[in-house]
């Protein structure tokens, strides 16, 4: 995949502005994933440990797909606690770094007043190209 910065812009940190996928990949669609567990059961009412968790079933869907977390070129997160987002903004970088590493996708944060699976404080959707084997 090709990270795209174009010529004169400040680099984004935690997120590209864009990502050029490889012809013939195969692409993979993953719904939103909130924070609870295998069996659908919040393990935690707090926003850090849904992250994490909700990332590790977006890697896990993506898993069944032969992909790695290398592969995605678009996540988009909807959360509906943004003072509570910006509390621990620092901790969930390091949260993402533990599942992702230094690869950053094209992203959107987008705060909505709620979300469907209560308790749930963070969706995320993906979007990824896993190459051709």
């Amino acid at each position: 995949m090709q990270t795209l910065l174009p010529d004169g812009w400040k680099a984004p940190i935690g997120y590209a502005n864009g990502i050029a996928a490889p012809a013939g990949a195969r692409i993979v669609f993953i719904a939103g994933q909130v924070g609870w567990n295998a069996q659908q059961v919040f393990e935690s009412e707090e926003l850090l440990p849904q992250f994490g968790q909700a990332l590790r079933n977006i890697l896990a869907v993506l898993a069944e797909a032969g992909g790695r977390p290398e592969h995605i070129c678009r996540m988009t997160a909807y959360c509906c606690d943004k003072p509570g987002y910006l509390a621990v903004r620092k901790q969930l970088g390091a949260v993402w770094r533990e599942h992702m590493g230094t690869h950053y996708p094209a992203m959107s944060m987008i705060f909505v007043s709620d979300l469907l699976d209560h308790p749930g404080k963070i969706e995320l959707e993906a979007t990824a190209a896993v190459p051709a084997a």
